[in-house]
């Protein structure tokens, strides 16, 4: 008889916590916005966080508390964003496709002026005096950019230097963050003609460092029918919102440094 009270008095008390505990997470419950699942269902399940967000979950919470718009996830196709949009009846404005374009044509070309043992890191290689090339502006080569793009669209070529797929690329940014020299930027896709070099060194000092880079001749700036290209700063910038992308400026360059995308 000593036993089975203390059983019931436990027992009664259990069973009132658990009906108090019951009433209270219904009480507590927070009801989840349904929009949630229908959202991230459509999106594309990558979580690369080019968006800003703690991946697709994430992004999908930052639209319904209205911080982040569908245009900015980077992977998505027009018509997905189109319909996230209309679930948050919104309207989304029209974007032109970019493509990282890369401002180097060096690679290979250029000459190490020091051997260096390290990580091969293009993060680290930079560490050290700038890198191992004899040109500090140009590419260290050791594809950190290969690395971190979640959607393999760049690789090294033979050549030293990284090749953007251009049908690949969803202008993430990855790359240009990760990219010591900061040789990334974004381009229209409607655009092909890019200078490949970011040196701003005087001419006579690129070309000792590289035979491709641009000694600022303004030999572009002057077949440029377009007003589209001019050099700032020993270097040759160019306008898109010029440019036609004629090409006149990539058969007048002596160094071969304004290229066509392929």
């Amino acid at each position: 008889m000593e036993i089975i009270i203390p059983i019931i008095i436990l027992g009664g008390l259990g069973l009132v916590f658990g009906i108090g505990l019951a009433i209270a997470s219904k009480k507590l419950t927070v009801q989840a916005d349904p929009r949630l699942e229908r959202i991230h269902g459509l999106l594309p399940g990558s979580n690369c966080g080019a968006c800003g967000g703690a991946g697709c979950f994430g992004f999908a919470e930052s639209l319904l508390n209205g911080k982040l718009r569908p245009e900015a996830c980077k992977v998505s196709t027009d018509e997905i964003k189109e319909q996230i949009a209309s679930i948050l009846g919104e309207k989304i404005e029209k974007t032109v496709k970019k493509i990282a374009t890369f401002h180097c044509y060096g690679g290979i070309r250029v000459k190490d002026r020091f051997l260096y043992r390290g990580i091969k890191d293009c993060l680290s290689a930079n560490l050290v005096l700038g890198g191992q090339k004899n040109c500090s502006w140009g590419c260290l080569g050791f594809g950190s950019c290969v690395q971190v793009c979640p959607f393999g669209a760049i690789k090294m070529s033979s050549e030293g230097l990284p090749i953007v797929d251009k049908d690949k690329c969803k202008a993430c940014n990855k790359c240009v963050q990760a990219c010591p020299k900061k040789l990334f930027t974004f381009v229209s896709a409607e655009q092909n003609v890019y200078v490949a070099c970011s040196s701003h060194d005087p001419g006579k000092d690129t070309r000792l460092a590289c035979s491709v880079g641009c000694i600022g001749c303004r030999k572009c700036e002057q077949v440029c029918l377009s007003d589209a290209i001019h050099i700032f700063d020993n270097l040759a910038v160019i306008d898109y919102n010029k440019c036609t992308s004629c090409g006149e400026c990539v058969k007048a360059c002596p160094m071969k440094t304004i290229r066509v995308r392929s």
